[in-house]
């Protein structure tokens, strides 16, 4: 079991021995290879997003207005806020609530009939606006569409 051991310690020294001189001679080679210098190394992107390996020339730079750029989120006021359309996916005339399935997305939104035209029934296309309830956005201020 002692031989077995020793022969198993000397082949990894072996081993260990054959890697640090590989790792020295790709060390050696790099430094033979040449010197690398900053300016290899370096590389320019172009008003396209495209990278290169030459600067891009001043003498195609836009001039950009600085004045020009809006750094500030929109005044409510001058949002423009346009009804929402949608089709009554289910109403439920006893209890007094429905829900409204907007048509450009798949959004589904809560209506109390208090909200809603009096001849609403279910399949029924619907303008409407949208204000946060308690339990989540609900759909209010419902018009028909003729």
């Amino acid at each position: 079991m002692a031989k077995l051991n020793s022969f198993n310690k000397r082949e990894l020294e072996k081993k260990k021995e054959q890697k640090r001189k590989e790792k020295q001679q790709r060390k050696e080679d790099r430094k033979a290879s040449g010197v690398s210098s900053l300016d290899d190394m370096i590389a320019y992107v172009d008003e396209n997003g495209a990278i290169s390996n030459t600067p891009p020339d001043p003498l195609k730079k836009e001039k950009i207005d600085v004045e020009q750029i809006a750094v500030s989120t929109p005044k409510k006021a001058d949002i423009i806020n346009e009804p929402l359309k949608g089709r009554v996916e289910h109403f439920n005339q006893d209890k007094g609530y429905g829900f409204i399935k907007q048509i450009s997305t798949v959004d589904t939104y809560f209506f109390h009939i208090s909200n809603a035209p009096a001849d609403i029934k279910e399949g029924s296309m619907v303008t409407f606006e949208l204000e946060r309830g308690e339990k989540g956005m609900n759909a209010v201020r419902l018009v028909p569409i003729k």
